[in-house]
């Protein structure tokens, strides 16, 4: 292989090194081991406008309360709580 044909890394840019900070689960911040369905407040907060669940890297919960939350959501969705889609 000839210089020419050896590709050159090209060093990382410097946003990509900057360190973020952790996210802290809000719910294990509280101490709750179950998240209420009625608790429209709370839910409403979790769901976009286009009715989706995001993930946990996005919310910053941990895996157990990110799987309870999307159990709260799902059922107050099916008792009319909580809309599917913003009207």
């Amino acid at each position: 292989m000839n210089s020419s044909t050896k590709k050159t890394m090209s060093p990382i840019p410097s946003k990509l090194m900057q360190l973020r900070k952790k996210r802290i689960c809000r719910f294990c911040k509280d101490g709750a081991r179950y998240i209420d369905y009625k608790d429209i407040k709370i839910l409403s907060s979790y769901a976009s406008e286009r009715g989706r669940i995001p993930p946990r890297r996005i919310t910053g919960n941990c895996a157990f309360h990110q799987r309870r939350l999307t159990q709260a959501i799902k059922r107050a969705r099916t008792m009319g709580l909580l809309s599917f889609v913003a009207s």
